[in-house]
C-alpha cells in the first residue's frame, strides 16, 4: 500500500526550492524516518547527558577568589582590621597568613608567601641531614632557574645560595627571604588592603564606592498663590 503525503520544503533548510511539494511513499518509506528519528533522539539525549556531567565537574574550576568565601567566613572584622596596621602585624596572625596567600594566588604570585614560610620553617631545622635535604629542596622548586615557584630575586642572591647548597646553614636563605619579604610589603601588601577579599571581611567598601544622598533639585511655592518659581539655592 502506498501513502500520498505533501512534503513542505519550507520546513527543510537543506532541501532546494525546486523540490516536489507532495511524494508517493510506500511502507518501508514510513519506517525509515521513524527509526531515523529515534536514533536521533537517543543521540540527542546522549549529548545532554554529556553536558550535564560536564557542567557537574566544572566545580573545579573556580576562580581562587571565590574559593575563598567558606575559608574566612569565621574570621571578625575586628580582627581582620588590625592586619592593616603594618604587614609585620598580618604575619604574626595564622588567619592573616592564610588570607593573605589567598588574595597571592589571585594574582598568581602565591609563590612569594610559600617561600617566606619554607624560609621560617627552614630556620628550625637542627639536624644536618634535614638541613641539606630541605636546601636543596627549596633550591630546586624556589630559587633555581625555571623553578616551578621561582621567586623574583637577583642573580647574585641566586649565586651566593647555590654556593650553600652542598654545605648549608640555618641562614643561607636568609637574603632571599629578606628580598622576597620587601617585595609583598612594598608591592603586594598595600594591593591586599583594597582587595575585595580583605575589605570584604572588614565590611567595607571599595574605593571609590562611598555611598552618598543624591541631591535632588525641588520647587518652591510662592504664597499663598501656591505658583511654582526655581530657586537656585533650593536643593536638598
Amino acid at each position: 500500500m502506498e501513502t500520498f503525503v505533501f512534503l513542505f520544503p519550507q520546513f527543510n533548510f537543506l532541501a532546494p526550492k525546486e523540490e516536489a511539494y507532495f511524494k508517493m511513499l510506500g511502507p518501508k518509506d514510513l519506517k525509515a524516518p521513524r527509526m531515523k528519528d529515534s536514533n536521533s533522539r537517543l543521540k540527542d539525549k546522549r549529548c545532554q547527558l554529556s553536558l550535564l556531567l560536564t557542567k557537574s565537574g566544572s566545580h573545579e574550576n573556580i576562580s581562587p577568589e571565590k574559593k575563598t568565601t567558606t575559608a574566612t567566613s569565621n574570621i571578625s572584622p575586628e580582627a581582620a582590621l588590625s592586619w592593616s596596621s603594618t604587614f609585620e602585624e598580618l604575619l604574626r596572625h595564622s588567619d592573616g597568613v592564610e588570607t593573605f596567600s589567598q588574595f597571592l594566588r589571585t594574582e598568581f604570585s602565591e609563590e612569594n608567601i610559600e617561600f617566606w614560610l619554607a624560609c621560617e620553617e627552614y630556620k628550625t631545622i637542627d639536624s644536618d641531614s634535614r638541613l641539606i635535604t630541605k636546601a636543596k629542596q627549596m633550591y630546586a622548586v624556589f630559587i633555581e632557574a625555571d623553578a616551578p615557584k621561582e621567586v623574583n630575586i637577583d642573580y647574585a642572591t641566586k649565586v651566593a645560595i647555590q654556593k650553600t647548597i652542598t654545605t648549608p646553614t640555618n641562614t643561607c636563605f636568609d637574603a632571599a627571604q629578606s628580598k622576597v619579604f620587601s617585595l609583598m610589603k612594598k608591592d603586594c601588601y598595600p594591593r591586599f588592603l583594597t582587595s575585595e577579599i580583605y575589605l570584604r571581611l572588614t565590611k567595607r567598601k571599595g574605593p571609590g564606592t562611598t555611598m552618598f544622598r543624591r541631591r535632588s533639585r525641588s520647587c518652591v511655592f510662592n504664597e499663598p498663590r501656591g505658583e511654582a518659581t526655581g530657586d537656585s539655592s533650593a536643593w536638598l
